[in-house]
């Protein structure tokens, strides 16, 4: 569970609230038509814009923001120099059966016991590697759509809000509820692009960073397992992607 995320989105929406609440109560900010505007129809315009698979994985990865799969660089050097120690001593098959962290340094891991050499093990793993870029960046699409189209929404209220007010001038008890749908749809347009959709995108695209780095180590360490480097010389190398207090650390404990 992401501290960060849970912590932040509270935050910001407490204080949005208590802005509102110190101002006379929430209930001026509640107009039913306006957030059938914006939301109803930020919804159905971000679905037209995209596959409803890749909408409904959108949504999906929406929840990472805040229970992300994050991978701890240190353990996998860690593990990473344990199996080219076994692999230096007892060859590459002693490494059948043995745990790894994840799917993707299994399958690597499996292609070095089945044969593969350095180079279809790189390409494959590469390839890997990009697919998963093409798939986060599919669904993290799916949230710049929502960026992008609850303004406009909102905007499109306001017009709506405006042609009512100045279609019924005459009429001064319906200047005021046009007024508010007008004035509510921004509103609501501009707390859910940058309050809630552009925060998760920019979360979103970090740990896609992390990630991609995390399996570029992977690759890097099977890579010199191939090449039958030490398990010192392959730390050295992986560890050169740590922060600098977190290799001070791990080579100390070396």
């Amino acid at each position: 569970m992401d501290i960060a995320s849970i912590l932040g989105f509270l935050g910001a929406m407490g204080m949005v609230a208590y802005t509102m609440i110190s101002g006379g109560g929430i209930e001026p900010f509640i107009d039913p038509a306006s957030m059938t505007t914006v939301f109803g129809g930020t919804l159905f315009a971000v679905l037209y814009s995209h596959p409803i698979g890749a909408w409904g994985a959108g949504h999906g990865a929406m929840l990472k923001v805040f229970m992300p799969p994050i991978k701890k660089n240190e353990e996998l050097i860690e593990r990473m120099v344990e199996l080219a120690a076994i692999a230096r001593k007892d060859g590459m098959m002693a490494l059948e059966g043995q745990e790894v962290p994840d799917k993707f340094f299994s399958k690597g891991m499996q292609m070095l016991v089945d044969g593969a050499d350095e180079t279809k093990l790189a390409d494959q793993m590469n390839q890997e590697i990009k697919a998963m870029k093409l798939r986060h960046e599919a669904r993290q699409n799916v949230i710049k759509s929502y960026v992008d189209i609850a303004p406009a929404m909102g905007m499109v209220g306001t017009l709506i809000g405006l042609v009512f007010m100045l279609g019924n001038m005459a009429d001064p008890k319906s200047i005021g509820p046009a007024m508010a749908i007008a004035l509510l749809t921004t509103l609501y347009g501009a707390l859910l692009a940058n309050l809630m959709f552009q925060p998760m995108l920019t979360k979103l695209e970090g740990f896609t960073e992390y990630e991609v780095v995390y399996r570029e180590m992977v690759l890097s360490g099977l890579r010199s397992i191939a090449r039958g480097e030490s398990p010192r010389n392959i730390q050295d190398q992986m560890v050169a992607n740590l922060p600098a207090k977190a290799q001070e650390k791990m080579l100390e404990a070396a």
